[in-house]
């Protein structure tokens, strides 16, 4: 079994207490690859510095758009210079969220725009986070996307069937998390269903959302096999199978991972 976590937040509480357990669970599992994602700047260098020390894992450099009142000087540039790290093979997590309004939608969209330029610089795929804001968000991937061609995933995926096929349609990538388990999730097991093989990925976005049969407790990078199980007979091939094609669209998509 090998398995790709593309999401995962080992530095939070819940996990950095006992990362080096963490880790040992997540590779008896059959995850090779994890992705560690910063959602602020005071976060980049605790976040690099897990990837240094351990192989198997990578980090990301962005701003959350809950973050983006705090963060109006993390510009495309600074982006740019931080994602120089031989480590770091993402940019984000970065977006629009409406559901909580955060930070000030001017200031989500401007940071938005800040990581696809530094997308469009770097070659680095973005890692898009949306909630409640599917039109905007796709307007403006649309029109960043019109200024120079970038790769992105949409991390956390939970949005409508059309939302994923235009997010299809520009080339992104979609990764499904532990929400598909949940019983009251039939509209997006509707659409992992039925999702291209080529455009797949699979994450835990630990400590949050774990999946069935582990509802309640912090969610950990190994988990993803659960909800890898799941969604291989949601789509109808096994588990193995299904882990194997989304680890390989996971260094596919992060091609820096390969280096």
């Amino acid at each position: 079994m090998t398995l790709a976590d593309s999401h995962c937040h080992l530095n939070y509480k819940g996990l950095v207490e006992e990362q080096a357990k963490v880790l040992e669970r997540a590779r008896a599992r059959g995850v090779t690859a994890m992705l560690n994602i910063s959602t602020r700047e005071r976060e980049w260098g605790d976040v690099i510095a897990v990837a240094e020390r351990e192989s198997d894992v990578w980090a990301s450099v962005g701003i959350h758009p809950h973050e983006a009142d705090q963060h109006p000087d993390v510009d495309a540039a600074k982006l740019i210079e931080a994602a120089r790290h031989p480590r770091v093979v993402g940019l984000g997590e970065c977006g629009l969220d409406y559901y909580y309004d955060h930070s000030d939608r001017a200031a989500q969209a401007s940071s938005f725009r800040a990581h696809c330029a530094a997308a469009r610089e770097t070659g680095l795929p973005i890692i898009v986070h949306t909630r409640d804001a599917e039109d905007d968000t796709a307007a403006l991937l649309e029109n960043e996307l019109g200024k120079g061609a970038f790769p992105g995933v949409i991390h956390c995926f939970t949005g409508t069937g059309p939302f994923a096929d235009r997010m299809l349609d520009l080339g992104f990538y979609i990764s499904i998390s532990g929400i598909v388990t949940f019983k009251n999730a039939r509209d997006l097991q509707e659409t992992a269903a039925r999702l291209p093989i080529e455009r797949l990925l699979i994450e835990t976005d630990a400590p949050f959302l774990a999946p069935v049969p582990h509802r309640g407790k912090p969610g950990e990078p190994g988990f993803v096999a659960d909800t890898c199980a799941f969604l291989a007979t949601l789509r109808g091939t096994t588990a193995e199978a299904l882990g194997e094609a989304t680890a390989a669209n996971f260094h596919a998509l992060f091609a820096k991972t390969r280096a």
